[in-house]
């Protein structure tokens, strides 16, 4: 029988980390997330990715 599930992931995300925001802070970061079609998880990465390698 095959296996049944979601395909495994190339490069599976295994480390968690916890922010606290302010509800300004979080409401900005939602807002920023909606307007780009994208879940505050990948807001936040794409701004992680533009501090550690910005744009020239």
């Amino acid at each position: 029988m095959a296996k049944m599930g979601r395909p495994k992931a190339e490069k599976p995300k295994t480390h968690k980390i916890t922010v606290r925001f302010s509800d300004d802070e979080f409401k900005k970061l939602a807002e920023s997330a909606t307007d780009k079609n994208q879940t505050i998880a990948q807001t936040v990465r794409e701004g992680l990715k533009e501090i550690i390698n910005p744009s020239k």
